[in-house]
């Protein structure tokens, strides 16, 4: 399957951006009331690294200084805001049935060890109703497809993962350290759709003639070894209803993806206090999403129902971009405790095969992190 390429821009869900956009404009209130105390003396020695509080120019970090200007954190994350969509439009063939080697949707006939091709002793039945008495006849079905149209849309998650980042501090900006970071997130998704669906259903009958053979009361389960109720290994007739009859398909439709995500852009960070720095990023975003689309369906007409599964292969790649800030808490000179929140809108993954579809919803999803952060 060729992949589809997307771009979403973070203006892709006023809400969740205005959200974001309020939380990070305090942060960056407080950062500021916090660099003014700077200035006017009024803090205690949180100014532990260069810069200059009274100059907006750039200042290029000295390779020999004391600062530790390059970190790296590893810790938990937690997905949120991702959703799917799934279809169904087309006419399906049912895997769970085989009527010319005597396997159907409410039964089986097979051939027997007595070497005898007219009878066999190796059939069952499932419903008192597949035995005509009168007409001394006994019937199966195989259901051979379905056509049906529908769709819906499943809500996932929280999803636990896991993300890790790399970083480095290039300037002084006032008592900011302005730098670059890139980071990595691995996040298993499984989302499951249980709606039902309307379906024309393409099922036949055939027929056996059993005569005055007796059958024991269903459900039987007959055995291969000769000895028991003998019926004809053949069926004598075939009925198809024209036209098809209306069903219902139950089950469940699944996607199980790993999607992964890098994302590369400036940071910027301070310290608020003796205990506690922040960071703030934002940038673009390229994500990976790899994994299988499952269905486990069950047809049913007439009181009748047909087994049907199978899984195809999905990859697709998206793109997007990033924002997040972290709050550190110092507990030793070169270990923090950091929490991390992430707004990273990237396009939907889109994947189908044979009638089937499905898209996982990426352009509004927010990540929570919790973990260590180890400046040096």
């Amino acid at each position: 399957m060729t992949p589809s390429y997307k771009l979403s821009f973070f203006g892709s869900s006023r809400f969740r951006t205005g959200c974001l956009a309020c939380g990070f404009t305090g942060l960056a209130m407080c950062a500021s009331a916090q660099l003014d105390l700077w200035s006017s003396g009024s803090a205690s020695s949180v100014d532990s690294f260069g810069g200059d509080p009274d100059s907006y120019k750039f200042i290029k970090i000295p390779s020999d200084t004391g600062d530790w200007t390059r970190h790296f954190r590893i810790g938990a994350m937690v997905g949120f805001n991702i959703s799917a969509n799934f279809s169904e439009q087309g006419t399906f063939a049912v895997s769970g049935n085989n009527p010319a080697n005597g396997i159907f949707d409410d039964g089986y006939v097979h051939p027997d060890q007595s070497g005898d091709t007219k009878y066999t002793s190796n059939w069952g039945y499932n419903n008192a109703s597949q035995y005509d008495s009168a007409a001394q006849t006994l019937t199966m079905h195989g259901t051979s497809s379905y056509s049906t149209s529908g769709s819906s849309k499943d809500d996932g998650g929280p999803f636990p993962g896991f993300d890790m980042a790399y970083g480095d501090n290039l300037w002084y900006w006032k008592h900011a350290r302005v730098g670059w970071e890139l980071g990595f997130g691995l996040l298993p998704i499984t989302i499951k759709d249980s709606s039902s669906l309307s379906a024309t259903v393409n099922q036949s009958a055939y027929v056996y003639d059993v005569g005055n053979s007796y059958l024991i009361q269903a459900p039987y389960r007959g055995d291969p070894s000769g000895i028991g109720p003998i019926i004809p290994s053949k069926y004598s007739s075939v009925n198809t209803p024209s036209p098809p009859p209306v069903g219902i398909v139950t089950g469940t439709r699944q996607l199980d993806e790993m999607l992964y995500t890098l994302r590369l852009g400036p940071s910027f960070y301070w310290d608020l206090t003796d205990d506690f720095g922040m960071s703030l990023g934002a940038g673009p975003a390229v994500g990976i999403v790899n994994g299988n689309y499952k269905y486990n369906e069950t047809i049913t007409s007439g009181g009748v129902s047909a087994h049907n599964s199978g899984e195809f292969g999905t990859t697709d790649v998206i793109y997007g971009g990033y924002v997040n800030g972290a709050l550190m808490y110092h507990v030793l000179d070169n270990a923090d405790f950091y929490l991390s929140a992430q707004y990273m809108p990237l396009g939907n993954a889109s994947f189908s095969n044979g009638g089937r579809s499905a898209e996982l919803n990426l352009g509004g999803q927010i990540y929570v992190s919790l973990g260590i952060n180890w400046p040096f």
